[in-house]
């Protein structure tokens, strides 16, 4: 029937988008280390320094980030090995 799936497919694929956008957010966060890292121009240099005097700390991203993103793939495969029989 067209439009029917589980309630276990539905809170899945919730919180896997869930997932997916805080590994986005994540990447969004790191991306002034990255650009600094990357480019290494005094600009960037700049930025890094100001964001610094402000808290920003690129491990947050990359930690955080690499959690989520474990989770998230960890729970997509499980998934889609374990219980996505359509």
């Amino acid at each position: 029937m067209i439009g029917s799936q589980s309630t276990a497919k539905t809170v899945f694929l919730l919180a896997s988008m869930v997932g997916w956008l805080i590994v986005g957010a994540a990447l969004m966060y790191l991306f002034p280390a990255v650009a600094d890292a990357l480019v290494g121009s005094d600009l960037t240099h700049l930025w890094m320094t100001n964001l610094s005097r402000s808290g920003y700390n690129p491990t947050l991203g990359c930690v955080g980030g690499g959690i989520a993103l474990a989770v998230t793939a960890a729970g997509n495969w499980i998934w889609y090995q374990k219980f996505d029989r359509e």
